[in-house]
């Protein structure tokens, strides 16, 4: 049996209408002076109630509905927990005031993690425990910056001593995070490859661009293929997230560890492709690739993932969906 997948009209203007917005307010240049930039544009969009129920004044939309839009996001290299606030904070605090307007900014610590990213940025922090999920306010929470690679996602060692007891489990929270992270990998390993091959076609060495060469041009066609590979384990993911299937943490960890292989791939061969001036701090490329390694960091590496689903094979779990 085969299946047709394709997004629809509504699902990709809502990504059009997210990749406008952060084109006018979140440019390479903001990602140099302003934390959240675009922030405020995306949710007078409605953008951070858009997992949330209705009755939360959200829109009660699936994961699904919100890969394409997401994918935006890192294509644009967003700063902030957007993540956390947009997707993990409804399966953690749909009752929370304020979550659906963008108002409040959620940040969180969910079981495998060590920091929490954008935690200074964040009014509400939820911690993952041994004794369960606790609700930090912004007041109560001791935060350390730690080392990271990324200077628009800095992590935090978060401390408290007053906080509130969540009920519910971290799992679904965790699964939307892990999917909608690997659907922002997507995201930046598609912009590294655009600016990748626009600089390969003006460079030029020997009398020739240099994306004439062979060398060059297999690099850049290796990482079109990574790419278009990952992407539809995302969004499978995301359907067996809404679906709550079988396979669904296996599908989790097919989309995450793809995603990250194929953005890293990707921050890889910007490098080789830019040589020695893309390390440098004046090109805008540096913020894409730190985003690159920091997601394939986040939410589980890619060896952890693989690990997950070498299990599941080997559990007999090779079953396939949808």
């Amino acid at each position: 049996m085969t299946m047709t997948f394709g997004f629809t009209d509504e699902q990709l203007a809502l990504a059009a209408t997210v990749r406008d917005v952060l084109r006018a307010h979140c440019p390479p240049a903001a990602l140099r002076s302003e934390r959240r930039p675009g922030w405020e544009q995306l949710a007078a969009l409605g953008f951070f109630g858009l997992l949330l129920p209705p009755e939360s004044d959200g829109l009660g939309l699936g994961l699904a509905d919100l890969v394409p839009a997401l994918e935006e996001t890192g294509r644009a290299c967003l700063p902030g927990p957007v993540v956390e606030t947009a997707v993990a904070a409804p399966s953690l605090l749909a009752g929370a005031p304020k979550l659906a307007s963008g108002a409040v900014c959620v940040s969180v610590l969910l079981p495998g993690q060590v920091y929490a990213p954008d935690a200074d940025l964040a009014d509400l922090i939820v911690v993952a425990g041994s004794d369960g999920l606790r609700l930090v306010t912004r007041e109560s929470a001791r935060l350390t910056p730690r080392p990271g690679v990324d200077p628009c996602r800095p992590l935090f060692d978060v401390a408290f001593e007053d906080s509130e007891r969540l009920g519910g489990s971290a799992v679904p929270a965790l699964r939307r995070a892990t999917v909608a992270t690997a659907a922002q990998l997507i995201g930046v390993a598609r912009e590294l490859l655009a600016v990748s091959v626009a600089y390969a076609r003006v460079r030029r060495q020997f009398g020739a661009a240099i994306g004439s060469f062979q060398a060059v041009k297999h690099q850049l066609a290796d990482v079109a293929v990574a790419v278009e590979f990952a992407a539809p384990l995302v969004y499978r993911a995301a359907l067996a997230v809404d679906g709550d299937v079988a396979t669904v943490e296996r599908d989790v960890s097919a989309a995450k560890a793809a995603a990250g292989e194929a953005a890293t791939f990707a921050a890889r061969v910007a490098l080789q492709v830019h040589g020695a001036i893309g390390y440098t701090e004046e090109l805008d490329l540096r913020f894409w690739i730190a985003r690159a390694w920091s997601l394939s960091a986040a939410y589980g590496t890619t060896a952890a993932h693989r690990e997950c689903i070498r299990a599941a094979v080997l559990d007999g779990n090779v079953r396939r969906y949808p």
